[in-house]
C-alpha cells in the first residue's frame, strides 16, 4: 500500500517565516522555529524551507536556520535559497539537511545537477521547477523567484531534471501559489507522467480535499502546500496545522 508523503513547505525571508499569492504580496507569519515544533507535534513526513530572496540578493540560505532546524525538527527537511555551488551543498548538507532543493541554477546550467547528483547521490539533489503561463497561454519555468524566463517548458525542464540526475522534482504553479484554489491538475499530471522520479506537487492547495483529488488524478507521489499548513481557512487567519491520521490514511493506493 503507498501513500503519499505530505510535506509543508515554509518560505523564509529576512529569517522569518512569510507566505505569497502568485509569488507576490508577503504575509508575515512567524517565528521558523514554531512552526517546526508544532510539525514535530503534528509528526509531518518532511518539510521543505526555500529562502526566497536568497538568489536575488545573490546569498545563500542561513546556515544557522538550517543548524536550528536540524537541531529541532523530527522530520527530513530539504533546504533551497541562493544555492549556486558544489561548496554550498557541502555546507547545507553539514549544517543537518537531508536534502538540498536547486532551482536557479539548475535551469541556467543543468549540467550543476549532474555535477552536485553525482558527489552528493540523486537522493540528496531535489530540482523545483516553478511555472507560469505567459501573456499567449503557454506555460513557462521561471527562475529568481519567478522573475526570469528560463525559456523551457514544464516537460523539457523536468526531463532534463531527470536525465542529470535529480532524485525529485518539485512542481511549482505560480499561478496556483497562494491562491487556495486547488492545484494544477493538468500540469502536475503531464510531468509526473513524463518522468520516472518522485514528482511533489505544490501550489493551490486549500484543503485536504485538493490534496486527495491530485493524489488520486495526478500521480503525484508527494503532496506540499504552504497556504493550507500556515492558514486557518481562506480568509487566511494564521493557524499552523496538519492533516490528523485518519486523514492520511484515506490516501492509499495499490
Amino acid at each position: 500500500m503507498f501513500r503519499p508523503r505530505i510535506i509543508p513547505t515554509l518560505l523564509l525571508k529576512d529569517g522569518s517565516l512569510v507566505k505569497s499569492v502568485k509569488f507576490k504580496n508577503y504575509t508575515y507569519i512567524g517565528d521558523p522555529m514554531n512552526a517546526v515544533k508544532l510539525f514535530n507535534d503534528f509528526k509531518a513526513d518532511e518539510l521543505v524551507f526555500l529562502d526566497i530572496d536568497a538568489s536575488k540578493d545573490n546569498k545563500l540560505i542561513s546556515l544557522d536556520i538550517v543548524r536550528a532546524v536540524s537541531e529541532e525538527a523530527n522530520m527530513p527537511f530539504s533546504v533551497g535559497g541562493g544555492i549556486k555551488t558544489i561548496e554550498d551543498i557541502h555546507q547545507i548538507i553539514g549544517a543537518g539537511a537531508e536534502k538540498v532543493v536547486l532551482s536557479s541554477r539548475a535551469m541556467s546550467d543543468p549540467h550543476f545537477i549532474k555535477e552536485a547528483s553525482d558527489i552528493f547521490g540523486s537522493s540528496t539533489i531535489v530540482v523545483c521547477i516553478d511555472i507560469k503561463k505567459t501573456f499567449f497561454g503557454s506555460k513557462v519555468v521561471y527562475t529568481n523567484n519567478g522573475k526570469k524566463s528560463s525559456g523551457y517548458s514544464p516537460k523539457e525542464a523536468a526531463q532534463l531534471a531527470e536525465q542529470n540526475g535529480a532524485g525529485e522534482i518539485i512542481v511549482q504553479s505560480i499561478d496556483k501559489d497562494g491562491t487556495m484554489s486547488g492545484y494544477d491538475l493538468d500540469l502536475i499530471k503531464e510531468i509526473a507522467t513524463c518522468v520516472t522520479i518522485p514528482v511533489i506537487a505544490l501550489g493551490g492547495a486549500g484543503n485536504f480535499e485538493d490534496m486527495k483529488v491530485c493524489f488520486e488524478s495526478s500521480r503525484a507521489s508527494a503532496l506540499a502546500a504552504g497556504s493550507y499548513f500556515v492558514y486557518h481557512d481562506a480568509q487566511k487567519g494564521v493557524l499552523i496545522s496538519y492533516p490528523d491520521p485518519a486523514q492520511i490514511q484515506t490516501l492509499r493506493q495499490q
